[in-house]
């Protein structure tokens, strides 16, 4: 009898493909789609043959073999596209190294896109917009926040140094939230246009906005004119009333009133109590510009849906020592150049002289394979910013999608 009773069910399936077509439908499921935003540091400076690195320390060998073939060569990320504007360029396709800032380097978004796939256990589609000294005070400034005033400060500072204050002012308009609009056109002709990115997209399931990654701040940081009381505890205060405007603004514009958002909160250095000598004048600011930074994940309104995720955790205070003894031989060699006239082959063994001084082979090596930039762009590490990817992905799996699809 149940044997009659299933062929008959069959036979109505086989006579009425309606009811399959609705079972299919409503077991299709919506792209997830990841938003990455910010200036340098989220375009990413870290030269993809540093990714050798990340495999030679044991705590990141697990984010290694994500990332990279058995011969040491950068995997294309299985299930992850991603279309990225960095300053003036667009590049698309399946997710590998070479969608930093530019085809040379990686940013946080190749781990993101890695260590995010399998978390949400289906294709994803990553937007990125990110452009080099960007500030979000007037670059990314959002709409809600209103127009940029100059203080009587500033006013009398342009004066002092016979500026054109109108000049000035009218620069500074053009510039209000350029950078904001930039970045909400070219998600908007993405997700009008996503099958040019990803062929495979299914336009009768959507898509949906599942989170948004922020990670901006130097130059908010270092600016005492828009800051002036930065080594006072709330001197920063503006910065968090600009970043929650901010997500607020964002989630208006882009339809998604709960949007889940990541603070990547600039950790260059790392914790501010482990500082070095050298670096000890920068404490309080950078911690109370990191402070400022976490603020709106700790605002009633965004409890559950926003998140900060701590960057200075990811730095490589080794590199960062070897870094600050090459950056004095550095010195030595610039002084030889001027005082000295060394140019030529008289500079350069001098420059492998000093090397072999300063660093043992392993040092050189380590040095040579894990650094390909400066500080503040996390020394162009690549184990620094595949950690920092891998946490924001981690983060945001914590933030559970509320947008429905579209």
């Amino acid at each position: 009898m149940k044997t009659l009773l299933s062929l008959f069910g069959m036979l109505l399936l086989f006579c009425n493909p309606g009811v399959l077509d609705a079972q299919d439908a409503a077991e299709k499921k919506p792209l997830k789609v990841f938003i990455l935003v910010g200036q340098s540091n989220m375009q990413g400076h870290a030269r993809i043959h540093t990714l050798e690195h990340v495999g030679i320390r044991e705590e990141t060998k697990s984010i290694f073999e994500m990332l990279a073939n058995a011969d040491g060569t950068p995997k294309v990320i299985e299930d992850v596209w991603i279309n990225s504007l960095s300053s003036d360029t667009v590049r698309k396709g399946k997710l590998t190294a070479g969608y930093g800032a530019d085809e040379n380097k990686i940013g946080p978004e190749l781990a993101f896109g890695a260590a995010m796939q399998p978390l949400v256990g289906e294709p994803i589609l990553i937007i990125k917009t990110a452009w080099g000294g960007k500030s979000l005070h007037t670059d990314f400034r959002p709409p809600s926040a209103g127009e940029f005033v100059f203080s009587d400060q500033q006013i009398e500072r342009f004066r002092n140094q016979k500026k054109d204050i109108d000049s000035i002012r009218k620069q500074k308009k053009q510039d209000t939230g350029k950078h904001y609009r930039l970045m909400l056109e070219h998600v908007d002709a993405v997700l009008n246009d996503i099958s040019t990115t990803y062929p495979d997209y299914d336009t009768e399931a959507g898509f949906q906005l599942s989170g948004m990654v922020w990670f901006q701040g130097w130059n908010d940081m270092v600016d005492s004119g828009v800051y002036p009381q930065r080594d006072q505890r709330n001197g920063f205060a503006q910065y968090s009333n600009l970043l929650a405007h901010f997500i607020r603004d964002v989630r208006r514009d882009l339809k998604s009133p709960e949007l889940p958002f990541v603070i990547g909160v600039m950790g260059v250095g790392g914790p501010t109590a482990e500082y070095p000598e050298e670096q000890k004048r920068y404490q309080k600011v950078h911690q109370n510009f990191r402070d400022a930074m976490s603020a709106p994940a700790a605002m009633p309104e965004f409890k559950g849906n926003v998140k900060a995720v701590l960057t200075e955790n990811s730095w490589d205070s080794k590199l960062a020592s070897l870094r600050t003894r090459q950056a004095s031989v550095d010195a030595k060699l610039r002084k030889a150049r001027k005082e000295s006239k060394l140019e030529g082959e008289a500079l350069t063994a001098l420059r492998e002289k000093l090397f072999e001084e300063e660093f043992s082979p392993e040092e050189r090596d380590e040095l040579q394979k894990g650094v390909s930039n400066l500080e503040y762009h996390y020394l162009g590490s690549a184990t620094i910013l595949t950690q920092i990817g891998k946490g924001f992905a981690e983060a945001m799996h914590q933030l559970e999608p509320t947008t429905a699809a579209r």
